[in-house]
């Protein structure tokens, strides 16, 4: 290996040390990290960092434990609730998935990362955090609620009564 491949690879494999938190202005993310440590498939020690450009751009970074029963489901909520909650009501955020180059690293447990960002001026971690308590799991931190039925076949065996608890119909 030459010394700029080695240097490379020592520059990506600081990517996930667990840095102190990066807070360039007085944007807080007291909040989002502690809603965060509560998700089943992410907890405290696979939040990597966070930080802002000083003005109102911020970003978000954590791992989801991919080995986690619920990692694909945590995936998908938080993909339709920050990325496409419908298509008259969009937040101005994005969540996607970062890594270091696949030919440089192991397997996704232990180097595939999600970020959330937002470059709006009203639309800071406290507010994003709202709109996660209001449409994730709740209570966040208990796996069951995490837990949906995909089967149609169990969809048919709910009540109507308990499908309207779950959905109230509109009016």
């Amino acid at each position: 290996m030459d010394k700029l491949q080695e240097l490379t690879w020592s520059m990506l494999n600081l990517q996930h040390l667990k840095f102190e938190h990066v807070i360039v202005s007085e944007m807080s993310f007291e909040r989002l990290q502690q809603f965060f440590s509560q998700v089943p498939s992410v907890q405290a020690d696979r939040i990597d960092a966070y930080g802002s450009d000083g003005q109102h751009a911020w970003w978000f970074k954590f791992q989801i434990d991919t080995t986690h029963e619920l990692a694909w489901q945590t995936v998908q909520e938080l993909g339709h609730v920050l990325n496409y909650l419908s298509t008259n009501e969009r937040l101005p955020t994005q969540f996607l998935p970062v890594s270091p180059p696949p030919y440089m690293n192991g397997v996704a447990q232990d180097f595939l990362a999600w970020v959330i960002q937002c470059n709006h001026p009203d639309f800071g971690p406290d507010v994003i955090c709202d709109w996660l308590e209001a449409r994730l799991p709740n209570p966040v931190n208990d796996a069951e609620q995490w837990k949906i039925k995909t089967d149609l076949k169990d969809l048919e065996e709910i009540s109507d009564k308990d499908l309207d608890q779950m959905i109230p119909p509109s009016l």
